[in-house]
């Protein structure tokens, strides 16, 4: 009966260790995957299949270390663009805005402005958290 247990609870261990095995594969190829498409632009796309590596292989500590760092680079890079989108918008608006003789006009684009000064300066606020924690990040 105890050699029959133990027999059982070896063989449960060995399983496990061979499928934890496989996980560390199939999460390293996703790993791949995911570093192709980020030096691709493909940001967002990243983004989600990090989410999905993290989700789909939880012991999978190596992979999920380095999708981190990832992460972090892919996040910092959409905020930077988003950045540049937003600071172009809002040249524009205050170049309209200057440009406006009618008072209702120029006021709504002043709204406009606003909102995108608002916009750009969380933005940059998020840039500097980002590489705040990439600087205190033991990962690199």
């Amino acid at each position: 009966m105890k050699r029959t247990f133990f027999l059982i609870a070896t063989v449960m261990v060995a399983l496990t260790a061979c499928q934890q095995k496989s996980d560390d594969d199939e999460a390293a190829q996703l790993l791949t995957e995911i570093e192709t498409l980020y030096k691709q632009g493909e940001y967002r796309t990243a983004l989600d299949s990090i989410e999905s590596l993290r989700m789909r292989f939880p012991k999978s500590v190596e992979a999920r270390r380095k999708a981190l760092r990832l992460w972090q680079e892919a996040s910092l890079k959409m905020a930077q663009q988003d950045i540049a989108v937003t600071d172009s918008a809002l040249q524009t608006t205050t170049a309209q805005m200057q440009a406006e003789q009618r008072i209702y006009e120029r006021n709504m684009l002043g709204v406009k402005k606003d909102s995108l000064q608002a916009r750009y300066e969380a933005l940059i606020g998020v840039v500097r958290m980002i590489r705040k924690r990439m600087a205190d990040s033991p990962l690199k």
